[in-house]
C-alpha cells in the first residue's frame, strides 16, 4: 500500500471520531496537506507533513506509516509522528486554559426558576 484516502487515515489515525467528521473537516479547510489545503480523497503518502485542527488543538505530524482500518490507539499513535513545536505550542494553550479557570467566577447556587426562565429568555429560546 503506497498510498490512502485522507479521510480514512485520520480515522484510522484517530484524530475523529468518524469518516464523515474526517471529510468535514477537510471541506472545511481544516486539515493541511505539505502547506495546501486537503480534501478528503486526497492521496496521504509516507512522509507527507498534515496539519490538524479540530476539537483537540492543532496539530503538526509527520505521516511515518498508512492503514485504513481504525485500530487501538496504541497502533493509531504509530501512524505519524507529532513535531516539538506542534506539542510545546498544544502544552502551552493548554495551561493557559487550565489557569484561566482559576479566574473563572461560578455561581454560589444553582439557578432559581425564575433566573432560569431569564437565561432562556437571554438565550433567545423562549
Amino acid at each position: 500500500m503506497t498510498s490512502v484516502r485522507m479521510d480514512k487515515w485520520l480515522w484510522a489515525a484517530r484524530f475523529f471520531k468518524t469518516r464523515t467528521l474526517a471529510a468535514r473537516a477537510c471541506e472545511l479547510g481544516r486539515i493541511q496537506s505539505n502547506g495546501q489545503p486537503a480534501k478528503a480523497a486526497r492521496e496521504v503518502r509516507v512522509g507527507d507533513r498534515l496539519r490538524v485542527t479540530n476539537d483537540g488543538g492543532e496539530f503538526q505530524v509527520e505521516v511515518q506509516s498508512l492503514s485504513e482500518v481504525r485500530g487501538p490507539a496504541s497502533v493509531a499513535q504509530t501512524l505519524y509522528r507529532e513535531t516539538e513545536e506542534s506539542r510545546e505550542l498544544r502544552m502551552k494553550v493548554a495551561a493557559e486554559r487550565k489557569a484561566m479557570r482559576q479566574f473563572e467566577e461560578l455561581p454560589a447556587s444553582r439557578p432559581s426558576k425564575r433566573d432560569r426562565r431569564r437565561i432562556i429568555q437571554f438565550r433567545g429560546r423562549g
